[in-house]
């Protein structure tokens, strides 16, 4: 059969001239290189957006935080070390640091250094963003910034002192005060990395990391500090009696759970986060808290939602490394 003049079958590609002669699977490779590299530029420059958004939400500048002390002789929390596993995964964090907030306010003496001395409602993220900060100097720096960043925060305590509304004299620097603010943060880290967190935790990573995490509390003053989650346990018997929940810790409780966001989408996040939170309190202090439970719709609604939210999160803050470009693939024969 004859069409437009060749014959079918007999159609030939002309012949390569001299060195212009091209390998089709080098041109099929360097194709994939090429789209492999632009793929990886984009979403480098997407991760860098977000993570801009991400800190500039929490309050922070543009600016990333400084790499982390690799050097294990240096570093205040070595590299491998449970805390930098725990610390290090910004969706539990997030939401065991606004629990944090939330649980610490039962204490009628923190509860009034807050009120008297903070900012936080005309300055919602401050405290936030000076906790964050700290936290990342205390867990990835070396000894010598952590050293410092808690010789700030003793300064300022310094100068935290009065009189709560029930007439006891109180100061930020009060060992047992200091021993309530760590013991209850590190209960919502735990509690969240344990509900939220990439990873399981036996009991010995929960042990090593209150024992671990000791030494910042005692660093900045504190007494009486947990070494041991049972340890944790007791404290919290012993300071029951201690707490409650006073007229100006209704008002910070109110404000926190109102939040601060205008937009659809900010509103939408924060009560997500503000979900997620109430689940990492211990029971009886959501309960005395006056903070509704709801375990199904949590464990059903909540929990699913904020961990599809952390996966998208930490591949925003935590790029799994990419893969070493040994060059374009070997073809299979």
């Amino acid at each position: 059969m004859v069409q437009g003049g060749m014959a079918s079958g007999s159609l030939r590609l002309p012949a390569p001239v001299g060195s212009l002669a091209v390998n089709p699977q080098d041109l099929l490779d360097e194709a994939r290189t090429v789209g492999r590299e632009a793929t990886a530029e984009g979403l480098d420059r997407l991760r860098h957006q977000l993570q801009t958004q991400i800190r500039r939400s929490m309050g922070m500048g543009d600016q990333p935080p400084a790499p982390p002390c690799s050097d294990p002789d240096r570093a205040n929390f070595p590299p491998g070390s449970i805390t930098r596993k725990i610390n290090g995964d910004l969706p539990a964090m997030l939401i065991g640091g606004v629990a944090a907030l939330l649980f610490q306010m039962l204490h009628p003496l923190t509860m009034a250094g807050v009120a008297q001395h903070s900012n936080y409602r005309e300055d919602p993220l401050g405290r936030l963003e000076r906790t964050a900060a700290f936290l990342t100097a205390t867990t990835f720096q070396s000894r010598q910034e952590a050293e410092a960043a808690i010789a700030r925060v003793r300064r300022v305590h310094a100068s935290v002192i009065g009189i709560a509304p029930d007439g006891r004299p109180y100061a930020a620097s009060d060992p047992a005060l200091l021993a309530w603010v760590h013991a209850a943060e590190i209960r919502c880290f735990l509690n969240s990395a344990l509900i939220y967190g990439p990873r399981p935790l036996s009991v010995v990573d929960q042990d090593r990391y209150v024992d671990e995490t000791a030494k910042v509390a005692i660093a900045l003053g504190a007494t009486d500090v947990p070494h041991s989650v049972s340890e944790l346990d007791q404290y919290f018997e012993q300071v029951r009696p201690e707490l409650c929940l006073t007229d100006e810790a209704k008002t910070a409780r109110n404000f926190v759970l109102r939040g601060v966001g205008r937009w659809p989408h900010e509103v939408g996040a924060y009560g997500l986060l503000v979900a997620a939170a109430q689940g990492a309190l211990p029971g009886w202090a959501r309960r005395q808290l006056h903070l509704p439970a709801a375990p199904v719709i949590e464990r059903l609604t909540v929990r699913p939602a904020v961990r599809t939210v952390g996966t998208a999160l930490r591949w925003v803050v935590a790029p799994p490394a990419r893969p070493a470009d040994n060059g374009p693939a070997t073809r299979v024969r």
